[in-house]
């Protein structure tokens, strides 16, 4: 695993969406990996794919700051079909280190997905899991 560069703001690959993942491959099981060690690194709850110039549609979130294996979230090609809510936090972003701001967001999302094994997913996040899983696919949309 290796540690990416993380790409700060206002690099034009944070600005453009994403494409979809096409195939899951040993790149992109690869990709996640080094993703979720950089994101462990830089002491992040969340890193999109285009943050470390590359731009398809993929993120980590480990909202137990590297404390549980079993909590990491891999998303790809996710899509929020369900928020309920709102809620009001500080935010802070990795590509945007020296900045943090009150953002207002859904308090419960329903997010569908795919696994690194292609699999199907739907992941139900409240509270911080909520909001860092807006906060990713924020990313993804540029």
């Amino acid at each position: 695993m290796s540690i990416l560069e993380i790409l700060q703001f206002p690099d034009p690959v944070l600005r453009a969406r994403a494409a979809d993942v096409e195939k899951i491959d040993d790149r992109i099981r690869k990709l996640a990996a080094d993703m979720i060690e950089t994101m462990h690194h830089a002491e992040g709850v969340g890193l999109a794919a285009p943050q470390v110039g590359e731009s398809i549609r993929m993120v980590v979130i480990d909202t137990s700051a590297g404390e549980n294996p079993d909590e990491i979230l891999i998303l790809i090609n996710p899509v929020i079909v369900q928020s309920d809510g709102e809620a009001s936090c500080e935010e802070g972003c990795l590509s945007v280190p020296e900045l943090r701001e009150r953002v207002t967001r859904a308090e419960r999302v329903k997010v569908q997905g795919y696994d690194l094994a292609g699999r199907a997913v739907e992941v139900v996040g409240e509270e911080l899991l909520a909001i860092a899983i807006q906060h990713e696919l924020d990313h993804l949309e540029g």
